[in-house]
Parts: C-alpha cells; structure tokens; sequence
C-alpha cells in the first residue's frame, strides 16, 4: 500500500513569501497585422497579457469599437511604415488577408535586425516560398531562421481562430521568457567576481 504524505504536520506561513524575488521583465511591445478572425481572437487574448499592443490594418471597419486598454489600433493605409516606427525588441506579428502584404511586411521586417521574434501566418509551403523571395531580395539564407512560420507552439492542430490565438501567445510568452532568462544568464556572466 501506498502512503500520501500528510500535509497537516507541514509548518503555514500566512501572509510571507519566499525571500527569493521574482524580476518582471518590461512588457512585450506586440506590432500585430491583420484585422482578420485570427487578429480578433488574438487581440481578445493578448489585452489580457503583459503587453502592449499596436493593431494594425488597412480596413478601418473590421476594428471593434473597443478594444482592451493595452491596444492601439492603427488603421492606415501605409502598414509597412509601422515596421519602421517599431521599437527595438519588438515582437512582430503579420497575419494579413493579403499575401502580397504578408511578403512585404515579412521583407521589411527582416531587414530589422533587432526584432525579439517575428512570426507569419501561414503554412510551410508559404515558407519556402517566402524564403526563396527573400533569398532573390538580398536577405541573407542563414537569418531565414528568424522568422517563425507557421506561427503557435506546435502540437496543435485546431486551425480555428481562437486555437490559434492560445497557441500564438503561448508560443509568445516562451519567447519571452527564454530571452528574459538568456538576460539573467548574461548579467549572471557579467557580474564580479568576489574572491573568499
């Protein structure tokens, strides 16, 4: 037979926290493109997250009349000048009805080379074929790997919006604590050393 661990025995602590501190990194800066289904469900999940978040479309009527306080909504008819407005460390995001867009935006952004993460919507054919356009264009082969497509953390399939928005901001949140973790090693790096 085998024995649960009892928990009364197990001393309580009201009201203290471990001594250890936790350091909240910055907020994500999202720059999202596509006003569409998946841009809804995104938008809807996103206003929920450590973020904030510039919406972005050509078609002012798809945007909702509200939208979450972390959202600005962009509605402009020149999209690719908002990559270049975009801070350092931004996270990039396009999902557009327009594949000649997707290609645009996706050549834009890959000349930025201080991007935290980019990722397209679309399937591994697009990919290739984006690859290939971007190769003929001048972007150098080995920095392919920087965009991510198709977008979400994989395993799931559902290609429903909602599904994908959860699996979009979950793939989100790893990037961002992965970089925030490379940080706290590289500071751990830096810091002096102290003899005993």
């Amino acid at each position: 037979m085998m024995r649960v661990p009892s928990f009364s025995n197990m001393p309580v602590q009201i009201g203290r926290r471990s001594g250890h501190a936790t350091k909240l990194p910055p907020p994500m800066h999202i720059v999202s493109f596509g006003a569409g289904h998946v841009g809804h469900a995104l938008i809807a999940l996103l206003g929920r997250l450590p973020c904030v978040v510039q919406w972005v479309d050509e078609r002012d009527e798809l945007f909702p009349d509200e939208v979450p306080a972390n959202v600005q909504v962009e509605a402009t008819d020149t999209p690719a000048a908002i990559v270049d407005e975009a801070p350092p460390g931004a996270y990039f995001l396009v999902m557009t009805h327009n594949h000649a867009l997707d290609f645009s935006l996706t050549e834009r952004i890959m000349r930025r080379r201080d991007f935290a993460y980019f990722g397209l919507i679309g399937s591994k054919t697009k990919r290739v074929k984006f690859e290939r356009r971007l190769m003929d264009r001048g972007v150098d082969a080995e920095r392919l790997f920087e965009m991510t497509c198709p977008i979400g953390v994989p395993g799931i399939v559902d290609k429903a919006p909602p599904s994908i928005a959860v699996a979009v901001c979950a793939e989100l949140l790893q990037v961002r604590t992965q970089q925030v973790s490379l940080a706290d090693f590289g500071s751990a790096l830096n810091a002096p050393c102290i003899g005993v």
